[in-house]
């Protein structure tokens, strides 16, 4: 069974810094894009930034310039470095994986989609 672990969340002053990390463990062959979500109070699920196995990126608007995405992909796991953090980007960070093949599964011509649990960032003075 495939599982995506979040830490690093927490409490920072607007401005600060955080690193938010996930690790995907069970088995995994490959993964295809690993990403990083978020969702505040009343506000739907939103794309921060995602990372392809090759190296691409994509960030939001709104975090771009200050939120940088990585990838070690012997550890299958994903980071994301928040700088500058502001009040807005308070949220629970969700990490997702998608396109995963298992040792069971590695001839499949697609792979399965994972969510973590969830990691509260909180941005406050």
């Amino acid at each position: 069974q495939v599982q995506l672990v979040e830490s690093g969340g927490g409490l920072v002053q607007p401005g600060g810094s955080l690193r938010l990390s996930c690790a995907a463990s069970g088995s995994i062959f490959s993964i295809n894009t690993m990403g990083w979500y978020r969702q505040a109070p009343g506000k739907e699920r939103e794309l921060v930034a995602d990372i392809t196995s090759g190296g691409s990126t994509h960030y939001a608007d709104s975090v771009k310039g200050r939120f940088t995405i990585s990838r070690d992909n012997a550890k299958n796991t994903v980071y994301l470095q928040m700088n500058s953090v502001k009040p807005e980007d308070t949220a629970v960070y969700y990490c997702n994986a998608e396109g995963v093949r298992t040792q069971a599964t590695k001839f499949s011509l697609y792979g399965m989609d994972y969510w973590g649990k969830g990691t509260l960032v909180t941005v406050s003075s």
